[in-house]
């Protein structure tokens, strides 16, 4: 898979990924649905001036996807890539995840690790600051995304809506918070490796790796409520290709 260098490639490299976990019945393919739609909306906010500067964010926005898109096409040779997307691949191999586990599992390797390197690939050094605002704008954007997921979802699995009915606005707010933390973890990330060689950032990345990897564990198996898992994962939806449409 050649290295996208617009947003426009990139969302074609998704496509592709998307069609081959079709055609396979993958799990890998949730996330990309996923991913695709976030990279929509980023390039129609690029478009609508939303940023401050939409180059720059188109840069960090090819950066970050390439981090993704890298990591697919080692799998895929069967070479390992970093330990967090790994761990996500594997799962994507299992029957037991959720949906929602192969989502923020995904999430956890893209956010929680992609997310800081690219930012400071982007806006190396001294430049890193004026980044920021730029940075935070893509939580709202995320966030906006959230009532569209949780639908999806439940379409997947039903008892969601009623749940969502009656804790929705709990739930929504525990969400987007849960997504702010991620981006302050990730802005904290670029900032700790903005100013380092290269020898540095990437011991610097591999300690991150390795902590987001088990972090990722523990959203695969937690230590408690594996029984409701289990049961929740019975009352999905077993049609991946469909799944993967809806999330679509």
């Amino acid at each position: 898979m050649p290295t996208a260098t617009t947003i426009d490639d990139v969302i074609s490299q998704l496509d592709a990924v998307i069609a081959d976990a079709r055609r396979d019945g993958s799990r890998s393919g949730y996330f990309a649905a996923l991913y695709r739609k976030v990279t929509i909306q980023v390039k129609r906010a690029i478009a609508a001036g939303d940023f401050d500067d939409g180059a720059r964010m188109e840069e960090l926005d090819v950066r970050f996807a390439n981090r993704y898109l890298e990591a697919v096409d080692a799998q895929r040779r069967g070479e390992a890539p970093l330990q967090a997307w790994d761990l996500a691949f594997q799962a994507s191999r299992a029957w037991t995840p959720l949906v929602l586990q192969h989502l923020l599992l995904g999430m956890n390797a893209h956010i929680n690790l992609d997310l800081g390197v690219a930012a400071a690939l982007t806006s190396p050094g001294a430049e890193l600051d004026g980044l920021r605002d730029d940075f935070n704008r893509i939580n709202g954007l995320l966030a906006s995304l959230v009532d569209e997921v949780k639908s999806e979802l439940a379409q997947i699995w039903s008892p969601l809506a009623f749940l969502d009915r009656i804790s929705g606005t709990i739930e929504d707010v525990g969400v987007n918070f849960s997504m702010a933390k991620a981006r302050d973890a990730a802005w904290e990330l670029a900032t700790s490796i903005a100013h380092l060689d290269e020898g540095a950032q990437a011991t610097a990345i591999a300690e991150r790796d390795a902590w987001a990897a088990g972090f990722g564990k523990r959203l695969w198996r937690p230590p408690i409520g594996r029984l409701a898992l289990l049961l929740i994962r019975l009352g999905e939806r077993r049609d991946v290709r469909e799944n993967i449409e809806i999330l679509l």
